[in-house]
Order: C-alpha cells, then sequence, then structure tokens
C-alpha cells in the first residue's frame, strides 16, 4: 500500500477546534515535523481536511 509523508507547514493555533483535534490525532505536534503513514482511506480524509496546513508527497 502507498504511503503518504505529511510535514505541518502552518500553525495550528487560532484554527477551529476540530482541526486541532485533526492535527494531534495524525501525531503533528510542532511546526516542520515530518510524518510518515499508510494511505488509508481513513487517513486520506483526514489529510485532506487540513491539506491547507500540510505539505503533502505521496510515495510508491
Amino acid at each position: 500500500m502507498a504511503k503518504l509523508r505529511v510535514k505541518l507547514v502552518k500553525s495550528g493555533i487560532d484554527r477551529p477546534e476540530r482541526q486541532k483535534r485533526t492535527l494531534k490525532a495524525l501525531g503533528l505536534t510542532k511546526m516542520q515535523k515530518t510524518i510518515e503513514i499508510e494511505a488509508t482511506p481513513q487517513v486520506r480524509g483526514m489529510v485532506k481536511s487540513i491539506q491547507h496546513l500540510l505539505t503533502i508527497e505521496e510515495i510508491a
């Protein structure tokens, strides 16, 4: 299965509580933090909902 490399590039400060909880659920707690996660439909939906705060790269 494909993986995603996700990096937090904008702060979660002054964002709706729902977006803050999504960031925390993904494990993105600090600016410039990068994670690699499996690209399941659930994760893709979470990433899509906060894509304006992230940079996303698909890994084969």
